[in-house]
């Protein structure tokens, strides 16, 4: 992707953005529009009712026909690719003769509209999952440039303590992990076919349901037939749209903690000059971080237009267009657009991800400049010292408040003055005659990050080992993620084949 994207996704309205999303080379071939989704219902619904002697093999050849010449008129310059039935089924009376109508038997337009719904976001949500797994694939190559490299990290937006920037950044890995799976659940639940459920309450004629979501490439049947059209599209939205916006958050955290950096006259991370950057046109010194402001917008739209899908369904009683995007496709709030906006979000983010420049030696130097250190300083006295844990971090802050109120570094803080200060320390709890148990070398090396790095033992922790194992973890996942991604992919792929193969049985 050319990172030349980010001004226009930024600036163009969502249908002509949403024209420029990379769909993968199967959808590239042809324009799945409403239209589309539609006459693939009508296909499978037309070798159902011919299988099951709703209707005679000659009325489904019929069918065959007028189905075509359908979609021959919209394929045509400038023909209306409806995807409402009622207006498709005009053409396929002048097609066909009324007749022909009989493909419509124990259908109705609410389980073709919530059907169509399905087809359209689940090749939505497919393409969204590839385009989280390169995102992911970007942030876990960023992280291998410098995994051990230390760096501050923040709470309360105070310095707190130093970690390395493999750590770092894995925590970000793991988070978009948690929403991928996320995804994949609820892939369970949306690849269920509603077809067949008529309006609400099927029908008397003998629709197989099954064999309408086998040659449609659902899983299963969602069997409730007042849920699969009524009820359903709400809880499944909901369901979506957090995936969505939980992605979003994600990215808007990474970004909030880069741009806070670039309001340092000495940033550790920052952009490569580019396209993702720009320049005042006033102020030459400037070098603005557009990038970083065009992808936090995308994730605005994307937590902002989920959110928005929950208060258009909230209070509305199942059975209305509220909540349905059948009715307005182009409508932002609605599931289908909420999900192909956070696939350009992920798309702009790892292009983004690979623009970034990280500078290990200004990041220690932020951390050698504080004392975020000092934790380890008091489980030092406790664990080598047998120091009380109060006492010890009595003497830590102290020590924090002597070096920055005679503005010192923690490596400029005089021996003999570590040994005044815990002398007072000790007194605060009572304990009189105390000397520092710590040598001056052992002090010293209790203030320094990489010591601290050094001694941590947790699991998940900032040590090299901890830091190279959660790699290999992550890139295990990501491998899984991308895998099920393409069987997917390809069991869709097998499923459209079979029901043109069936389909052309008809004639």
């Amino acid at each position: 992707m050319s990172v030349h994207s980010f001004p226009r996704c930024a600036a163009m309205p969502l249908a002509a953005t949403l024209a420029i999303l990379t769909i993968g080379p199967a959808m590239a071939q042809q324009k799945r529009d409403l239209f589309f989704w539609l006459h693939e219902i009508n296909k499978a619904s037309a070798v159902m009712v011919v299988e099951e002697k709703i209707v005679p093999k000659e009325l489904g050849a019929k069918i065959f026909n007028a189905l075509n010449a359908t979609v021959a008129k919209a394929s045509q310059p400038g023909a209306q690719r409806s995807g409402n039935y009622l207006i498709v089924e005009k053409d396929l009376i002048a097609a066909g003769g009324p007749d022909v109508t009989r493909l419509h038997s124990g259908r109705s337009r609410q389980d073709i509209g919530s059907t169509t719904q399905r087809l359209q976001i689940r090749e939505d949500v497919l393409t969204s999952f590839d385009e989280l797994n390169k995102a992911r694939a970007a942030l876990l190559a960023l992280a291998e440039k410098n995994p051990n490299a230390i760096l501050p990290s923040y709470t309360w937006g105070v310095q707190a303590q130093p970690v390395t920037f493999g750590h770092y950044l894995l925590s970000f890995s793991s988070a978009f992990a948690r929403t991928s799976e996320r995804m994949r659940e609820s892939w369970m639940r949306l690849n269920q076919s509603p077809l067949g459920a008529a309006a609400l309450g099927t029908s008397s004629f003998p629709v197989n349901r099954p064999r309408l979501a086998d040659l449609l490439g659902f899983d299963s049947v969602l069997e409730n037939s007042y849920d699969a059209n009524q009820v359903s599209p709400i809880d499944s939205g909901a369901e979506l749209v957090g995936n969505a916006a939980s992605g979003a958050l994600t990215i808007s955290g990474l970004i909030a903690d880069i741009t806070a950096q670039y309001a340092q006259t000495k940033p550790w991370i920052l952009m490569a000059e580019g396209d993702l950057t720009g320049t005042s046109s006033i102020m030459p010194q400037k070098r603005n971080p557009s990038g970083l402001v065009f992808v936090r917008a995308q994730a605005s739209n994307v937590i902002g237009h989920a959110q928005t899908f929950m208060f258009v369904a909230h209070n509305v009683s199942p059975g209305m267009s509220d909540y349905k995007p059948f009715i307005d496709p182009k409508q932002g709030d609605q599931p289908n657009n909420v999900i192909k906006e956070s696939s350009l979000l992920y798309r702009d983010f790892a292009a983004l991800l690979k623009t970034l420049v990280f500078n290990a030696p200004r990041a220690l130097d932020e951390v050698n400049a504080d004392y975020s250190m000092t934790t380890e300083l008091a489980d030092i006295l406790q664990r080598d010292a047998d120091v009380p844990f109060r006492v010890g971090h009595h003497f830590a802050s102290e020590i924090v408040n002597f070096g920055r109120g005679n503005n010192l570094r923690p490596a400029q803080i005089p021996y003999a003055e570590a040994q005044r200060i815990y002398v007072e320390a000790a007194k605060h709890f009572g304990m009189e005659n105390a000397t520092l148990p710590l040598g001056e070398e052992q002090f010293k090396r209790g203030l320094t990050a990489e010591n601290m790095i050094a001694s941590s033992k947790g699991i998940g922790g900032p040590q090299p080992a901890e830091v190279a194992r959660m790699m290999a973890a992550e890139k295990a996942r990501l491998a899984i993620d991308v895998k099920w991604h393409d069987e997917r992919r390809a069991k869709l792929a097998e499923a459209s084949a079979k029901l043109d193969d069936a389909f052309a049985g008809l004639k």
